[in-house]
């Protein structure tokens, strides 16, 4: 986005413009605790070439070089140059959502081939051509099943993102909506007789993720079986899709939603995203968003129509199933590219380039004394390790190796302390997961060389002379 400065009359012509006496009244609705007091910490004036060299010298003082082993949700993942040089292109670069949409075949091909490829990768019927992000593609999942079901009480596992997990409560917060919580058993796995008991007639839905948030892949049978008999509907959020090159999709499932930021979108911090939104063809009327058809015209040519879109902007406010006003169709686009390009093929191999080398680490971790794998269920790229120590000082001496070594699990679940979420995908190589290991290996023997030594040294009056 370009930079365009205003002055100080400006401003003062917008503000008089929006009803406000000063920037402060303006942000008067942010907390105070949390807005910026004074000015940004920053040099200048500065010259344009000034500025240039500034943010260069800024960026190399960033990660880069550092073996990233952060998932929980966001994933470090290859992206091939072409996606791009083909997102890049000023057919799809500079188009936003079109209200026209019919004149932009193009645009709604894209999106056609998104849906193909994600009711493909989930074993859904249909799926809408994107949404905001994978926290948003959860809660409208959510809301959509108590539109369905015509229940109002939700059960989510707490082994969902717990980001994902703030956003649902944040909009259910005024619909009066029950959401209760179900615990995970020793296995990692959503608690089975945990969940049967939390479900009752007026349950709408139960939400799990998988692999999920601790990196374990949730029993998907056995789980919709205890959930379709209550009568509610079964929604499965995906973090990491990349795994259903290998794992099986969620087919049991009534929705299957998630986050395809693995797909060709790089790591950013807070977005832009992807999210996906896909279930069985009886719901596809309370599906949020919207839908892209294929047809032909009247002289038989194959052409894209939006077919489906039950948003705001199209129908009626109290008859729209959704508010979202964007489907981040650039994101999908990045993700339909990179799915192409790998092709069925390419992709399993690449997921199964994951799973070797997060096997591989977890392998070695276990290995180390005082460290264990906390859970023994089946995970994809992602795992729970049992620090042998401080969890907090470990990262410390990881990221001094130029490793970012995890997610502290402590933050999410307190009953966690001292584990760490392992994330080890294809960016990361086998000299990277060596040198890991080696640093658990040394702060396992000092933690044991502390215990060794004695607490205090003591000896007797009168030794020294002698």
């Amino acid at each position: 986005m370009r930079y365009l400065p205003n002055s100080p009359r400006d401003r003062a012509e917008m503000l008089r413009t929006l009803g406000h006496g000063s920037i402060e009244e303006l942000f008067s609705q942010i907390p105070e605790q949390v807005r910026l007091q004074g000015r940004l910490d920053l040099p200048g004036p500065l010259s344009e070439q000034e500025i240039l060299e500034f943010f260069k010298q800024a960026a190399s003082r960033s990660t880069r070089e550092h073996a990233s082993l952060l998932g929980a949700g966001a994933y470090s993942h290859f992206r091939p140059a072409a996606v791009d040089a083909l997102l890049s292109r000023g057919e799809f670069f500079t188009a936003y959502t079109p209200y026209q949409a019919e004149l932009a075949q193009g645009t709604l091909q894209a999106m056609f081939e998104f849906q193909t490829l994600i009711t493909q990768l989930t074993g859904m019927e249909v799926s809408n051509a994107s949404l905001y992000d994978g926290s948003t593609a959860t809660t409208e999942a959510v809301l959509m099943a108590l539109r369905l079901t015509r229940r109002n009480r939700v059960v989510a596992a707490r082994t969902l993102h717990p980001e994902y997990r703030e956003v649902m409560a944040t909009y259910l917060r005024h619909l009066g909506t029950e959401v209760a919580e179900v615990p995970y058993a020793a296995s990692g796995q959503v608690d089975l007789a945990a969940l049967e008991k939390a479900l009752n007639e007026e349950t709408a839905v139960v939400v799990i993720q998988s692999p999920n948030f601790l990196g374990v892949i949730e029993r998907f049978s056995e789980v919709a079986e205890i959930v379709h008999r209550s009568g509610a509907l079964l929604v499965v959020t995906v973090n990491e899709p990349l795994s259903l090159a290998v794992v099986n999709p969620p087919a049991e499932a009534d929705i299957v939603c998630g986050e395809a930021q693995s797909f060709g979108v790089p790591v950013a911090f807070g977005g832009p995203y992807v999210g996906f939104l896909a279930t069985r063809e009886k719901f596809v009327r309370q599906m949020p968003g919207r839908l892209v058809g294929q047809t032909t015209d009247s002289q038989g040519r194959r052409g894209f129509v939006l077919t489906l879109a039950t948003r705001e902007q199209h129908i009626r406010r109290e008859k729209a199933t959704s508010n979202i006003c964007t489907n981040q169709s650039l994101c999908a686009l990045a993700a339909t590219i990179y799915l192409c390009l790998l092709g069925k093929q390419g992709l399993r191999a690449l997921a199964e380039h994951n799973l070797g080398k997060a096997h591989y680490a977890a392998h070695r971790l276990a290995k180390v004394p005082g460290a264990s794998i906390a859970f023994a269920s089946p995970f994809f790229n992602e795992f729970v390790v049992k620090a042998p120590g401080d969890a907090g000082v470990l990262l410390r001496d990881l990221r001094q190796e130029k490793i970012l070594g995890g997610i502290n699990l402590e933050r999410f679940y307190p009953e966690l302390n001292n584990h760490l979420l392992v994330c080890v995908t294809e960016t990361v190589n086998k000299a990277a997961l060596d040198r890991m290991v080696r640093v658990y290996q040394e702060f396992s023997a000092q933690k044991h060389a502390r215990a060794a030594a004695p607490s205090a040294v003591s000896h007797t009056v009168g030794q020294e002379k002698a």
